[in-house]
């Protein structure tokens, strides 16, 4: 049965994997897009030639490129030219080469699948509640199916162990799962942290039928003194931990305790697992494989090289540049790092962090990161770059050696220069993920290699003194927008303390600030509607294929534009070819039990599978009716939730050990 339930869910992610594939297919028809995003590495930089000119004569205004991310000593004045064309490095016009654009599902089913966008809770999508609860279903059919967990133990150990190489696999970073999907590990991390959870379950229900037998035996101490049962209690203990240390207090205020008790778990439960009961090698083999790949795969991609820290008072963040990488990440991916510098304190080279690059690949600058200062170690950080370094144009700066690994996640099969138009919305550390991918569309799209005619930012701050050090950056961009003009939007939601960090014409044309909070909704249909009144034929002759909207920041701002994004008429979506949401935000790593209100939630949303089951018998009553206890007892706050499934749940256990003792009665009665 168990064999059988693997086989079924490999086939599920196979189908899953068979209906992306036309993505992946386009993702290989861009030689770009496909190269990158593997290896971090260096290449010279050469400076690029002239792209652009006025069709009656040259334009040196237009023809700078942004070569930093920095450009803190420039400003420049400039109007877009209306009669310009893009050139090669001859003078002569450049050939257009559009990547090709696959879109993620078919126009009949837009109207289906936007819904599942709806969020539930916060960061959290009916999508992966519906998800969950198939694959929870899965798994509960395994174990009750002509079983029953309290008298056949076997059952549950071999579903525990079945589910394991699925726990390595959806941890991973390099996520062979996430590879073939197009999904980078981090979005696939509920599914290893739901699964996970579940093992333990399995292994606990396991563990007591042995436990309640023995000790009504009076053999436990006998029991336990055999090889194969104490290991068996080693991997029990194992798994106990890791569920223990995986919860919301440990990873947020002793990070370093989580990942140290995952390793120590992860290495400790397979050998223990294998010696307690030798038959399951092939489920831990399997574990032992995707564990194995990822290690080698992430030495791969680890470099060690020097870089240059210096502070962002404005921005409360710590800018990293490494100029020995300056190629092989996609706009949008990120990097793990470790800083090897006892001036963080002695251990703080232990901990590496994820960063996304806030520049584009192949510039001369390299790797930049923005580190926001919000933890201990982000704050030590900030605090060394701050003193004892050396003064670079006027600022403070330090060099200190670091480990580089990735890149990491992005945007997977999606091709954000296939779309007709693009918005990105970001909060406040955000920021880097839209400057990586708007840098990557305006190069691409005056060296030809874009369909986007629309680009708007909003980016969403808390004081506006955060833009005066991007304020060049911003400029450089717009002026550089020569056939795709771009509008960025920032808004503030404290009021200045003190003079305001900017006149009223500081500002060119497309760059603007404003207090409050910005009306997603507003800005997708200024970009719908531009994009529209263009028209396919300015940039070529496929039509027009669609709004991609990328999102980095807090999880509230993921759930505006998921709620704004799932507004829009579908008339005004099917327009514009569509509309994509591709997120970059900590909801990612979250888990919907991991706070008790998710939980909530998640028990409402199995009302109907737990009357499904009822109705259709097709697991035992008692199930179904733990399952009811559970989704239709009151439901006041998310401690009560917690306590009413523990409290069914032992009252289900205690009557299971009542009727089997009664059995063991009659039949010695007898």
């Amino acid at each position: 049965m168990i064999y059988r339930i693997d086989l079924f869910i490999v086939a599920a992610i196979a189908v899953v994997v068979i209906v992306r594939l036309p993505r992946a297919l386009a993702l290989l028809g861009s030689p770009y897009e496909w190269t990158s995003g593997h290896i971090l590495r260096y290449v010279p930089y050469e400076r690029p030639a002239r792209m652009v000119q006025l069709r009656q004569q040259s334009s040196p205004a237009t023809s700078k490129e942004a070569e930093s991310t920095d450009d803190a000593h420039t400003l420049y004045s400039y109007s877009h030219a209306n009669h310009v064309q893009r050139v090669n490095a001859n003078g002569a016009p450049t050939k257009m080469y559009y990547p090709p654009h696959v879109a993620s599902c078919t126009r009949l089913l837009r109207g289906v699948l936007a819904p599942l966008r709806l969020r539930i809770t916060p960061g959290f999508s009916i999508a992966q509640v519906i998800l969950l609860s198939l694959y929870f279903y899965v798994l509960v059919y395994a174990a009750f199916y002509k079983s029953n967990p309290f008298t056949d133990p076997m059952r549950t150990a071999w579903l525990a162990i079945g589910q394991l190489p699925f726990v390595f696999a959806f941890a991973a970073k390099n996520n062979v799962l996430g590879a073939l999907i197009g999904l980078g590990y981090e979005k696939l991390n509920f599914l290893h942290r739901f699964v996970g959870r579940l093992v333990v379950l399995a292994a606990n229900i396991h563990s007591i039928y042995y436990f309640y037998k023995w000790s009504l035996a009076g053999t436990f101490v006998a029991s336990m003194q055999r090889s194969s049962n104490a290991w068996g209690m080693v991997a029990l203990v194992c798994v106990d931990m890791l569920f223990f240390f995986s919860t919301a207090f440990w990873r947020q205020k002793a990070y370093n305790i989580f990942i140290s008790t995952h390793i120590i778990g992860f290495v400790l439960v397979l050998p223990a697992t294998y010696l307690h009961k030798p038959t399951m090698l092939p489920y831990i083999l399997a574990s032992v494989g995707f564990l194995a790949l990822d290690q080698i795969l992430r030495l791969l991609k680890t470099r060690i090289t020097m870089a240059t820290v210096r502070p962002l008072p404005e921005l409360e963040c710590t800018r990293i540049e490494i100029p020995g990488i300056n190629s092989g990440w996609r706009a949008g991916q990120h990097v793990r790092v470790r800083v090897y510098s006892f001036a963080m304190g002695w251990f703080s080279w232990i901990e590496s962090h994820p960063f996304t690059i806030a520049s584009v690949s192949g510039g001369p600058e390299g790797i930049v990161l923005l580190c926001k200062k919000t933890g201990t170690w982000t704050t030590k950080l900030y605090d060394m770059a701050k003193t004892n370094g050396f003064v670079e144009r006027g600022v403070v700066a330090r060099e200190v050696r670091v480990m580089v690994e990735g890149p990491y996640g992005g945007p997977g099969h999606t091709i954000f220069a296939s779309f007709s138009a693009a918005v990105f919305v970001a909060g406040g550390s955000g920021i880097t993920f839209a400057l990586s991918a708007i840098q990557d569309l305006v190069q691409k799209d005056l060296k030809g290699r874009s369909r986007v005619k629309v680009i708007e930012l909003v980016w969403v701050v808390t004081d506006p003194a955060s833009l005066v050090p991007l304020v060049p950056l911003f400029t450089s961009l717009i002026q550089q927008s020569v056939f795709t003009p771009i509008r960025i939007s920032v808004y503030y939601t404290r009021a200045p303390i003190g003079k305001f960090p900017f006149a009223s014409d500081n500002f060119i044309h497309g760059l603007t600030l404003a207090p409050g909070r910005p009306r997603i909704a507003k800005v997708l249909e200024s970009a719908i509607s531009r994009a529209v009144s263009l028209g396919a034929g300015v940039k070529d002759t496929v039509g027009i294929t669609g709004l991609v909207v990328g999102v980095c920041g807090p999880v509230s701002i993921a759930d505006d534009v998921a709620k704004a994004v799932g507004a829009i008429e579908p008339l005004r979506r099917d327009q514009v070819g569509g509309i994509e949401i591709h997120e970059e935000c900590a909801s990612s790593f979250l888990f919907f039990i991991t706070h008790t209100n998710y939980a909530v939630c998640a028990l409402q949303s199995f009302r109907l599978v737990a009357g499904y089951l009822a109705l259709a018998g097709s697991v035992p009553y008692s199930i179904n009716h733990l399952y009811l206890r559970f989704c239709y007892s009151e439901m006041v706050s998310g401690k009560e939730v917690i306590f009413k499934c523990i409290r069914s749940l032992f009252l289900f256990i205690h009557r299971r050990i009542h009727i089997i003792s009664f059995v063991h009665f009659s039949q010695s009665s007898t």
